[in-house]
């Protein structure tokens, strides 16, 4: 699977965040999206995933050399940043069997399991809006790699995690994201640290 930037510019009213980003992304691949606050890392990543459009340039899709469409492609990737909504009136256990309506998690891993291994099962039926923010970001962080997809893209994966969910987030990294493209968007080397290619976003001004 590819996903390519044909000539992708953002202008937000008469200002351009970014112009003219050319490149193409493949499974297997791990990417980094970097650049300082207000780059327009979120933005790129948002256009990668089809949420939201570009004001000039296309995506392109690619499945097994054909071209595909977006609804095509949903479920093919899966998506986490710090605020991306979920469901805080659902429990754990709730919302999770929720979202795996819509995808498979990975291979060997059941809803419990993955409740155990983000070591939330002391919390599973509580309502996710009684969280701390930390442990919200490890939901949001376990309903994107815990999901059976050839394409994960994170955006500031680390936010609000102490040095313990920072250290989670770098095991289940290294065990869960193998033979998959994993693009991330950070500034926090802590976030990026296993991705071979790197866009800076300051290059496309």
């Amino acid at each position: 699977m590819t996903i390519s930037l044909e000539h992708i510019s953002k202008r937000f009213q008469r200002y351009w965040i970014f112009k003219d980003i050319d490149c193409a992304f493949s499974v297997p691949g791990t990417y980094a999206l970097l650049g300082s606050n207000g780059s327009g890392k979120s933005t790129l990543l948002r256009i990668i995933a089809g949420m939201q459009a570009p004001s000039l340039g296309k995506v392109v899709y690619t499945i097994a050399g054909e071209k595909a469409d977006h609804n095509t492609i949903f479920p093919q990737i899966s998506f986490c940043a710090p605020g991306m909504e979920i469901v805080e009136e659902l429990t754990l256990r709730e919302f999770l069997s929720f979202h795996f309506s819509f995808k498979k998690p990975l291979r060997g891993f059941s809803k419990e399991q993955i409740i155990e291994t983000i070591g939330l099962a002391g919390a599973a039926d509580r309502p996710i809006g009684d969280y701390s923010s930390g442990m919200k970001q490890r939901v949001k962080l376990a309903q994107a790699i815990f999901s059976d997809t050839p394409v994960l893209l994170l955006d500031e994966p680390c936010t609000n995690l102490d040095q313990q969910g920072v250290d989670q987030y770098r095991s289940w990294i290294e065990q869960y994201t193998k033979g998959r493209m994993v693009i991330v968007a950070s500034n926090d080397i802590r976030e990026y640290f296993f991705c071979k290619e790197q866009i800076a976003l300051e290059n496309y001004k």
